[in-house]
């Protein structure tokens, strides 16, 4: 999932936490969780339509002050 040279790098607590949460939800790998994950939240930000919406969500989860 994670081919074609694209490359994040996460601390390997957080993959370790992944990787128990995936294995106990059903997922067949950390990847389809971590690629699940993303989708879901670009789809609430997509879903919210403007960038000022946009703006204050991200201030709202903290990400911009």
């Amino acid at each position: 999932m994670f081919g074609g040279g694209n490359k994040i790098k996460l601390d390997p607590d957080l993959i370790d936490r992944v990787k128990q949460i995936a294995e106990v939800a059903g997922y067949a790998s950390h990847e389809e969780f971590i690629t699940h994950i993303i989708e879901k939240e670009l789809a609430n930000f997509e879903d919210t339509g403007s960038d000022e919406d946009i703006t204050e969500k991200l201030r709202g989860l903290g990400y911009i002050s």
